[in-house]
């Protein structure tokens, strides 16, 4: 029976799962996006993510802990420099999955992993939507909106009038 077994074998052997793990992980760091089906996506952010965490406070036992794991220097010495500063206060879910359809050979479900940090475009786009809020706001906040509204307005209408008031 495998009770409280969560994670997904993939088809493979443990020293094959651990291998084929760790290079998609350096693939992840080093290029930020990598393109692979559904199941290696979410079994590769479940080993990366702790990785991510490590990497968020750069000392010794942080460093040799993720070498173990990913096995290539460079990878190591990138996450630590560029990538750990980046996320450094984002508190978990370093990862995004976008879903892209069938693979055409045998209909495999595609996806995209991304570091979320690293989407130029999403944060652009998360950042319109900040500034737009879709709740409903109170009777309270409105009247709050409407008077900061003709506080910003009023100075700039009597800006002009003492400019002709100093000539």
């Amino acid at each position: 029976m495998r009770h409280n077994k969560k994670f997904n074998h993939l088809s493979r052997k443990a020293n094959h799962r651990a291998a084929m793990l760790s290079n998609m992980a350096c693939s992840l760091i080093m290029h930020k996006r990598i393109s692979t089906t559904l199941a290696k996506a979410k079994a590769l952010r479940m080993y990366v993510e702790p990785i991510l965490t490590r990497a968020k406070e750069d000392n010794m036992n942080n460093r040799r802990l993720a070498f173990s794991m990913l096995k290539q220097k460079e990878v190591v010495t990138e996450l630590f420099q560029n990538v750990g500063e980046k996320i450094a206060n984002r508190n978990g879910g370093y990862t995004r999955i976008l879903r892209t359809g069938f693979r055409l050979g045998d209909a495999a479900e595609m996806c995209i992993i991304e570091l979320v940090d690293y989407n130029e475009n999403m944060l652009k786009e998360v950042k319109k939507a900040a500034k737009k809020s879709t709740r409903r706001a109170g009777k309270k906040a409105v009247k709050e909106a409407v008077e900061e509204a003709t506080v910003e307005a009023a100075p700039t209408a009597e800006a002009p009038a003492e400019e002709a008031k100093a000539e």
